[in-house]
């Protein structure tokens, strides 16, 4: 019953995704929506980490198998991308650096920066 309520929770806010995707005129998916929602919710403390967790870690795990289908589609659709093979696949390659670069600086950035903050909260506690 617990994973019940806490996928409900979950399939709550993915409709409000797809209500704002409607309603609001931007090229944004609805999932990304309904992510933000259910993110702020959380942080704002409308909906407590333990409501969601174990639904969230099961449905993350189940995820590659969600790709299944996309692949299915690039399998059925290789007349289409062989001759395009090279240059998609330099795109594809430059753009997974540029995301993991631009990753680890951040990733980076906020470590330092709570790091900082730490050594300063510790200080203040002396």
């Amino acid at each position: 019953m617990k994973y019940l309520k806490q996928l409900l929770i979950i399939l709550i806010f993915t409709f409000a995704g797809e209500i704002l995707h409607y309603v609001v005129p931007l090229q944004i998916p609805a999932s990304i929506y309904g992510l933000v929602l259910l993110f702020a919710a959380l942080v704002l403390g409308f909906i407590k980490l333990p409501q969601v967790e174990e639904t969230a870690k099961l449905l993350i795990e189940v995820m590659p198998l969600m790709f299944i289908p996309a692949g299915v589609a690039l399998l059925e659709s290789w007349g289409d991308l062989k001759p395009i093979l090279i240059p998609v696949a330099a795109i594809m390659v430059v753009s997974t650096v540029l995301v993991m670069g631009v990753s680890g600086k951040v990733t980076q950035g906020i470590m330092t920066h709570a790091g900082k903050k730490q050594k300063g909260e510790a200080k203040d506690h002396e």
